[in-house]
């Protein structure tokens, strides 16, 4: 008998009490018996495995799980994953292309490329997985030497889409074509469009769809450069903040002090996590100026006001960091746009905890 969608929810449950007391065997031992009992092995990877660990990120982002238990958990995830593959029910002889799929340069989140390489083997697809932060030259490397017919891109994280937009263009240069997904690329796939993806998909059966009914070659456009997508870029605000980064951090940090009396009492434990959050503003702001997008920053402002409530740090501590980058970047109008709405969205809008706006676990 075919599970039901309780049946599936119960054993949403049954896994996710597993993972999170670590117990991988147990893990292991519910999804191959859903399978025994006749669940398909698709449905357990997407409608099973990776709601259980989406709620391990909603449960990180809201520090109900701490970060050593995240990656427990998520490790186990993995490793789930891997034993699903050679499960007899996951075996489908290639009968349709042959496509590589990997994870753009920089990006760790793996998750979500592993999953449509599952999906895309279990309908009968060739595939290479490369896994996480693939350098675009190895890629490139990979596709001369592999005859792949289409090359499916995973990003998590927005402030990879610099990376992904030179893995896409590079890809192009040489007629393949490219989908992209993640939430990376925004919800609506807005970020793929703008960086001349040959196709978007939002999940990973959308992909399969979309890989199904074809993906025409590119036609490389000679001397085509990633600012020719991008001809915002020629103001040199985006290269100017990301290459001064760590300057700004600094600067900011040392200037928060008098600013923030209540980090006189941080430990250096507390302090280091400060100049990490600093950096990700930084390379958030750098990233929305590279795509010219309010929104990914104001996104990401209101977010992290929600992660810190969640730890029982003061999101208000946002407000002078914001202001001190304003002074610092004054003479940059795009640069000064983006902080004035985010300081705005951070006014009015209630901070809210989840999963990362642009991230999958």
């Amino acid at each position: 008998m075919t599970p039901t969608s309780t049946d599936v929810q119960g054993l949403r449950d049954q896994l996710w009490a597993a993972v999170t007391s670590r117990d991988e065997y147990r893990a292991a031992d519910i999804v191959f018996t859903a399978l025994d009992d006749g669940l398909d092995a698709e449905t357990a990877l997407l409608a099973l495995i990776a709601p259980v660990q989406a709620k391990v990120g909603a449960e990180w982002a809201a520090n109900r799980l701490s970060v050593a238990q995240e990656h427990a958990a998520s490790a186990i995830t993995e490793r789930v994953i891997a034993a699903l593959a050679h499960h007899p029910a996951h075996r489908t002889p290639p009968s349709l292309g042959h496509i590589t799929v990997a994870c753009v340069e920089q990006e760790w989140h793996s998750l979500p490329a592993r999953l449509l390489a599952e999906v895309l083997t279990l309908r009968g697809w060739r595939v290479d997985f490369l896994g996480a932060q693939v350098p675009t030259p190895h890629l490139i490397a990979h596709l001369h030497n592999s005859g792949a017919d289409t090359v499916a891109l995973s990003s998590s994280l927005p402030t990879r889409l610099p990376a992904a937009h030179a893995a896409i263009t590079a890809c192009q240069a040489i007629g393949i074509p490219v989908l992209v997904g993640g939430a990376a690329f925004g919800p609506d796939g807005r970020y793929a469009r703008l960086l001349g993806a040959d196709a978007w998909a939002p999940d990973a059966r959308a992909a399969a769809c979309r890989l199904a009914d074809g993906i025409p070659a590119p036609t490389p456009a000679r001397g085509h450069q990633q600012i020719d997508d991008l001809p915002h870029l020629t103001d040199q605000e985006y290269t100017l903040v990301s290459r001064t980064q760590p300057q700004l951090v600094k600067t900011v940090l040392t200037r928060l002090e008098d600013r923030f009396p209540a980090m006189a009492t941080y430990t250096n434990h507390q302090r280091e996590r400060t100049a990490e959050d600093l950096a990700h503003i930084v390379d958030f702001l750098a990233v929305a100026l590279y795509t010219d997008d309010d929104d990914l920053f104001t996104t990401f402002i209101t977010w992290t006001a929600g992660i810190l409530t969640a730890r029982q740090v003061p999101a208000r501590s946002l407000h002078p960091a914001l202001d001190i980058l304003a002074t610092e970047l004054k003479d940059f109008p795009r640069t000064t746009r983006l902080l004035d709405q985010a300081r705005f969205a951070l006014d009015r809008a209630p901070a809210a905890t989840g999963p990362h706006p642009g991230a999958t676990t």
